[in-house]
């Protein structure tokens, strides 16, 4: 995986979002020398996100399955500690 500074990746910028569309490549950009963001296929984005989904999924099978949430919070409840 490549890794570009800001002003690299700015002045190749079509040629990377072609490259991450069309080959899959990846590149790390990087800010004072610290890798600050990448640009990845749209493909990846969606295996990334669903990836979060079924993380996020899991947790809420397990909270429902403690019964220790079981009762819920009454409505009345959630606006006194909202405020």
């Amino acid at each position: 995986m490549a890794t570009l500074t800001i002003t690299q990746a700015r002045d190749t910028l079509a040629d990377l979002v072609n490259r991450a569309g069309y080959a899959g490549e990846r590149t790390v950009i990087s800010r004072h020398g610290r890798p600050a963001a990448a640009i990845v296929s749209a493909e990846d984005v969606m295996i990334l996100e669903a990836i979060e989904n079924e993380i996020d999924i899991k947790a809420v099978r397990k909270a429902l399955a403690d019964p220790a949430n079981a009762r819920g919070v009454p409505l009345a409840e959630v606006i006194a500690r909202l405020g």
